[in-house]
């Protein structure tokens, strides 16, 4: 099971974010005005979601086709042992633990503008 969550904010105006098997868990506000950097909003809306494994490839399509390209934005999510970290345009799938394929994520996400200290998902 694919549990993970896009924020609202980080969807590119006129993109619709409707992938096969997608179940919304909760959507909530938070205000993140302590770790928004630049041009970034000072409240997230967070929407958290479930899907079947079976559904990897098509959600990792779906959230790079819908996020905006524009600082970095991206999504995280577990499939199986399997780390998916998606930019706009790009999906990195890659073994938890490891540090070649995080690095290579990494090194993306601050090449497209992500701030560093948001370069933190979990694995």
């Amino acid at each position: 099971m694919i549990n993970g969550y896009v924020i609202g904010e980080s969807l590119r105006t006129g993109a619709v974010f409707e992938p096969e098997g997608l179940r919304i868990r909760k959507v909530s506000r938070i205000d993140v005005s302590g770790s928004a950097r630049d041009a970034q909003p000072s409240t997230w809306t967070f929407v958290e979601f479930e899907t079947d494994d079976s559904h990897a490839t098509a959600l990792s399509q779906a959230l790079a086709e819908a996020l905006e390209p524009d600082m970095g934005w991206y999504s995280d999510f577990l499939v199986g042992d399997d780390q998916v970290v998606v930019f706009a345009g790009k999906v990195f799938r890659y073994r938890r633990g490891d540090a070649h394929g995080r690095a290579e994520a990494v090194a993306y996400g601050r090449s497209v503008g992500t701030p560093e200290d948001q370069l933190d998902w979990k694995e």
